[in-house]
């Protein structure tokens, strides 16, 4: 009598299910950030239009600049390059300017709208937390925005820089001496220095008291956030005569001069010598950090709380 073998006995067992693989605990941050792009197109989108609008003004530049190399030889070589390089600090002037007023009203909408078109709804019933989810939203203006204006700066001007060469070496110019005066790829340096200074950190309590406004107000959310600031410097101008308020806005918005080295403050300047002892040491970086930190959480308590309008 024969008996039935152990590898027939087991061909019949059920197979045993795969181990989960453990949800890793940034992915859902991950996600959350490519929905952002996904749903808001105009953060990479505006970018771009403002450097093909950059490039087709451009042309106009070029058939001036035989005529602009023939002056300049005459000036002094700071003048030189003040006059040389005006069509690239203006460029990179425009793209930085494009992507803060895209901050200002993607801080302003993005917790609003949710609720306004009733997809929060469809988002909180996502394994994703309230506070991932205004991380993530706060990841745009403070990081991404700032990365892609870099990249579109540094892409324009390498385009026009090619485009002045052709120019230069066609009216019997030195290429070689025409990149000495402007030493472009030296004022990247300072670029990305005042990116990450003033757009990433100083401006930090600007986009997330922005964030707080939009996950509380029912309607309007820009007057809730210009009104308050602009009703306590009114008062206090009428009730002490004075203007504290008024200055700390003013030096607020300034950018955080001590974070620029340069006398008149151009970030472009090739002769700025970055000073981040001061900047990092100054009490009112910390101060906004810290003020940032509690404007997110807030925001993610009330996006938790409030419900569509």
């Amino acid at each position: 009598m024969t008996t039935p073998s152990n590898a027939v006995n087991g061909a019949f067992e059920p197979p045993r299910p795969a181990p989960a693989a453990a949800l890793q605990p940034t992915r859902p941050f991950y996600w959350s950030v490519r929905r952002e792009l996904f749903e808001y197109r105009s953060i990479y989108l505006a970018p771009l239009a403002i450097s093909g609008v950059i490039l087709l003004g451009f042309v106009f530049v070029l058939v001036r600049l035989p005529r602009t190399l023939q002056r300049a030889m005459a000036m002094e070589p700071m003048a030189q390059r003040h006059s040389l390089t005006q069509p690239f600090d203006f460029a990179a002037g425009l793209i930085m300017a494009a992507a803060f007023i895209i901050s200002i009203f993607y801080a302003l909408d993005s917790l609003y709208g949710e609720r306004r078109d009733r997809s929060i709804l469809f988002w909180k019933s996502l394994p994703v937390s309230d506070l991932t989810t205004v991380l993530a939203k706060a990841s745009i203006p403070l990081l991404v925005l700032p990365v892609i204006a870099f990249a579109a700066t540094f892409v324009v001007e390498t385009i026009m820089l090619l485009f002045s060469s052709a120019v230069v070496a066609g009216s019997g110019f030195s290429v070689a001496e025409f990149w000495n005066r402007l030493e472009l790829y030296r004022t990247m340096w300072g670029l990305a220095y005042h990116l990450v200074t003033v757009h990433m950190l100083w401006y930090a309590p600007l986009y997330c008291w922005l964030f707080l406004i939009s996950a509380w107000s029912r309607r309007t959310p820009f007057l809730w956030a210009v009104l308050p600031p602009f009703a306590v410097v009114i008062f206090e101008k009428i009730a002490f005569h004075t203007a504290y308020f008024s200055n700390f806005l003013i030096y607020r918005f300034s950018g955080g001069r001590e974070a620029m080295g340069s006398a008149n403050g151009n970030v472009l300047d090739p002769e700025m010598h970055m000073t981040p002892g001061p900047f990092l040491t100054d009490p009112g970086l910390w101060l906004g950090l810290v003020f940032a930190a509690v404007f997110l959480f807030l925001a993610a308590r009330l996006r938790r709380q409030r419900s569509p309008l």
